[in-house]
């Protein structure tokens, strides 16, 4: 069996057959008057016209011999059959396709369109152009690609010899195209804010740091778009929503990666309740108008499946009661010392519980305890306050917040926005401290933030959603690399 190098030596000298031909194996265009997918839905009527009509493609199969070939294109994800016949073209034309031509090449085909005998829809070659050499052999039709590290290093490959991976990213697309159209459709002002940021906030997540040449000033990659959007509402914007990257630079596993795509958004004079309703009325018309059902098989943090079901109503539950029955822990009344104690309990590493503040430690306990357990769709409200800085304040301790969770993921991140600039600033000076501290995924006092907040910020409740995490889920895959085109991957030794 030939190597990769013996075969790509070969396509060269066939490359350079086609020039001592007079062809040029990489043209800037070639004749293409229809796509594949419009021949086939107008077959009979393009089949009646007394003329011959060009379509291109890339060449999957070739197989036949002797005086006819067939030839499978495929455009886009599209096939249809091509048939080369030695009586109806120059034996020397039907001689420099065979010499030269490979699966993986891209060509133009003239001709006229009939059904074989075998009644498949057919065009036959009059003239043929090249349009691409490849010099890389495509994997094997039968197989695709084995190896799973190579299908997120070569997804361009995966997409082309797996129709349902390529069915998947444009689902991907539909999915992203429908939020966009629902947030419109509410009179949302799509908007773009930084990615560079001096200083990172709207979230605790260690950062990715990097520097900026021209100002000689460290920058941080953004870990979440909250403070700009909040900063623009001071501006008399009442709803806006970004779908944009964010960068985290913490742990990978199949539901986490530190590149990953957020929707956010806020509406001014809206209530919590009312933000828990449209998420609800947003995943529920996605399934529905998108994918066409609302059971999905999906995975939970074990890599266990299990089956949701969206349709149904979407209870609430609080964080506390989720704590006090599956941990026995009152988070009224337990203090930091206690909580480290229960954090040991719960498998949380110690060098963790050293440098993690209160309602950190009792997130954690939460998600090894309770989130796990939550297989459809629920909201979990009222989380620790000192966990929400940035959320409006209950008396009793927690914030105004809530968390879809599906199969034991977090799908969303909602607030009752807090607007009190005496009170934002209270809390993150404890953010601060707790950073000082060893908490590396507190939050830092944001002045600029601050400042905005006391020229005077709507009352509004905002939202935030993983779009890979909610495409994943919507797909039913195990990996969020699946549902990525080029996921980070270390590089191979060659």
């Amino acid at each position: 069996m030939a190597s990769i190098e013996e075969l790509r030596d070969a396509r060269l000298l066939k490359i350079n057959k086609l020039k001592e031909a007079g062809i040029d194996p990489y043209p800037v265009s070639v004749p293409r008057d229809y796509s594949v997918k419009e021949i086939k839905e107008n077959f009979e009527k393009f089949s009646s016209l007394e003329k011959d009509i060009s379509i291109a493609g890339r060449v999957m199969v070739v197989r036949g011999q002797g005086a006819i070939l067939f030839i499978v294109l495929q455009d886009g994800n599209e096939r249809f059959q091509a048939v080369l016949k030695k009586d109806v073209l120059e034996e020397k034309v039907f001689n420099l396709f065979v010499d030269t031509i490979d699966n993986g090449d891209f060509i133009s085909v003239t001709g006229s369109l009939f059904i074989t005998q075998r009644g498949e829809q057919s065009i036959l070659i009059k003239d043929w152009k090249m349009a691409t050499k490849a010099l890389l052999p495509l994997p094997d039709k039968w197989h695709g690609l084995q190896d799973i590290e190579e299908t997120y290093r070569k997804r361009y490959l995966d997409i082309l010899m797996d129709k349902s991976v390529y069915d998947r990213f444009v689902l991907r697309s539909k999915i992203i195209k429908y939020i966009r159209e629902f947030f419109d459709n509410k009179n949302f002002l799509e908007i773009e804010t930084p990615i560079l940021q001096s200083e990172a906030g709207g979230a605790m997540a260690k950062t990715f740091n990097t520097h900026h040449n021209d100002y000689d000033m460290d920058m941080v990659l953004r870990i979440s778009l909250e403070l700009e959007h909040k900063m623009l509402m001071t501006g008399g914007y009442e709803r806006v929503y970004e779908i944009g990257k964010n960068f985290r630079n913490e742990g990978s596993d199949p539901t986490h990666l530190q590149e990953f795509t957020m929707i956010e958004w806020y509406a001014a004079y809206e209530s919590l309740e009312t933000n828990m309703k449209w998420t609800e009325e947003l995943i529920k018309s996605i399934a529905l108008n998108v994918i066409g059902k609302t059971t999905f098989k999906v995975y939970d943090n074990d890599n266990n499946e299990v089956e949701i079901d969206l349709s149904q109503e979407w209870p609430r539950i609080t964080f506390g009661e989720l704590l006090k029955k599956n941990a026995n822990i009152d988070i009224n009344t337990i203090t930091l010392e206690e909580a480290k104690i229960e954090a040991s309990k719960w498998g949380v590493k110690e060098d963790e519980i050293n440098k993690l503040g209160r309602g950190n430690l009792l997130d954690k306990i939460y998600k090894k305890s309770s989130r796990n357990k939550i297989i459809n769709p629920t909201f979990v409200i009222d989380y620790p306050g000192d966990l929400k800085p940035l959320a409006q304040q209950n008396d009793n301790g927690t914030a105004k917040v809530c968390q879809l969770i599906i199969a034991g993921a977090e799908i969303t991140n909602q607030y009752a926005e807090l607007v009190n600039p005496i009170i934002q600033r209270e809390l993150l000076l404890s953010q601060s401290k707790a950073k000082e501290g060893g908490d590396e995924e507190a939050m830092s006092i944001n002045e600029g933030f601050l400042t905005a907040m006391e020229h005077g910020m709507p009352p509004m409740t905002g939202f935030g959603m993983g779009i890979d995490r909610l495409v994943s889920m919507l797909t039913e895959q195990k990996n969020l690399r699946d549902v990525i085109f080029s996921p980070i991957m270390k590089p191979t030794e060659n």
